[in-house]
């Protein structure tokens, strides 16, 4: 079963819509930790703010630790698009600093902005992969954030007036910046890979 986490952040059925075009079986939307905890895949979707997206994970009792105890010793594959990816991190800064989920270690910050490049980063982009990776290929996909990670165990990156992280990850996480679910062809591919995947 693969559980898509409803926390009340946003981009939900196009990502459902998304899987099950690359071929899920058996998907689930839930917000209920003992189905998230009996898991074989767990995507985590998001769009909006850090602090609103965490905020909407911790309201559930007992997500932070279904998910905690199925992907980082259970060791399911993990798969978090967007902010759902940003959650991974340490930190957060948008309105404030905000305690993340802590998987991977890093801090999500604003983009800057300079002359000629804008903030939000929008559109279709470069994924250049930095190390190899099963999942991740070269390709241009769909972009629209006003924040991205720095840290550790970037995968992944694209050029918006500079490097931008594009994609993180470790053992079995994967966390993408860009929408899989908005990126066609190269989304659907992506999708297609996590489902097939094991770390």
């Amino acid at each position: 079963m693969i559980a898509l986490i409803d926390y009340g952040a946003g981009n939900l059925q196009s990502v459902a819509n998304a899987l099950n075009a690359a071929g899920a079986q058996n998907l689930s939307i839930t917000a209920d930790p003992d189905a998230v905890a009996k898991a074989d895949r767990i995507v985590l979707p998001g769009v909006g703010a850090f602090a609103a997206c965490m905020n909407g994970l911790t309201a559930i009792p007992g997500m932070v630790e279904a998910m905690r105890a199925r992907v980082l010793e259970g060791g399911v594959p993990f798969l978090g698009v967007c902010v759902g990816m940003q959650l991974l991190a340490t930190t957060g800064e948008e309105f404030g600093s905000h305690a993340g989920l802590g998987w991977i270690e890093g801090t999500v910050r604003r983009l800057p902005a300079s002359p000629g490049i804008t903030v939000p980063h929008m559109g279709w982009n470069d994924v250049v992969p930095a190390t190899p990776h099963p999942l991740l290929v070269p390709g241009e996909a769909y972009f629209l954030h006003s924040y991205a990670f720095e840290g550790s165990h970037v995968l992944a990156t694209t050029d918006h007036g500079g490097p931008v992280t594009a994609a993180i990850g470790r053992d079995n996480l994967l966390g993408v910046q860009f929408h899989p679910e908005k990126s066609q062809r190269y989304g659907l591919a992506l999708l297609e890979r996590f489902l097939a995947w094991r770390p």
